[in-house]
């Protein structure tokens, strides 16, 4: 049997992309969904996606896909995994790989979010979504956390410029439960992963609180855990 033959008796799939997009705002960790405008399940809540066109890799459609739905490009995105149930998606046999990728939600273009009908969700409150959406998110959430146990993740959804208190928000945010504000200040100490600037935040306090810049030297260190999952 020649290898042509042997690529012809083998059935053929679509290959697409689903992205779980996470933004950060007023202290919430939320995702962007849009209303699916194909059938089956027209209407329903859906992840932003793409199937992959014949030039492109997996990770050229996720970026295409992500600059035309939230306008921004070099966005920090991660491969999840692959989902290939055959009965995944009713509208026929697609193979999808899930990427999510951070964005800071006031440097998206809303007008162009509009367009696609999408709206930021709390993942407190998220509507049921269509076919394995809901199982994507959640493994989404879970590569995410571990990630960010052990690398610190800030740049991705803070100012360049930042508190000790908005850090740790954010990863209160992440991790969906309160860690103890003064332990994760000592252990953020210890690890030396950030610089303190001589300027202070005076908003809430008049004593002020000291801002913060990821240290570039260290900023993709794998370190020893910053917090435990």
């Amino acid at each position: 049997m020649s290898s042509a033959d042997l690529y012809k008796n083998h059935p053929k799939y679509h290959v697409a992309v689903d992205c779980i997009i996470f933004g950060y705002e007023n202290e919430e960790l939320k995702l962007l969904l849009y209303p699916r405008l194909l059938s089956p399940s027209k209407g329903s809540w859906s992840l932003m996606g793409g199937f992959v066109q014949q030039n492109e890799s997996m990770e050229e459609t996720t970026s295409r896909v992500l600059n035309q739905t939230v306008g921004l490009e070099n966005i920090f995105m991660e491969q999840v995994q692959a989902f290939s149930s055959p009965e995944r998606d009713l509208g026929g046999r697609v193979i999808s790989m899930a990427f999510y990728a951070l964005i800071r939600i006031d440097e998206h273009d809303k007008e162009l979010v509009n367009t696609h009908g999408a709206k930021w969700f709390s993942l407190n409150i998220l509507p049921e979504l269509v076919f394995d959406h809901a199982d994507m998110v959640r493994l989404a959430l879970e590569k995410l956390q571990q990630t960010a146990s052990y690398k610190l993740i800030g740049r991705e959804f803070l100012p360049e410029q930042f508190t000790i208190t908005q850090l740790h928000n954010l990863y209160n945010a992440i991790f969906q439960r309160k860690f103890d504000a003064g332990n994760f200040r000592k252990k953020l100490s210890s690890l030396k992963l950030l610089k303190r600037l001589p300027i202070k935040d005076t908003k809430g306090s008049k004593r002020g609180a000291h801002y913060y810049m990821l240290d570039e030297d260290t900023k993709d260190s794998i370190v020893e855990r910053i917090v435990k999952i």
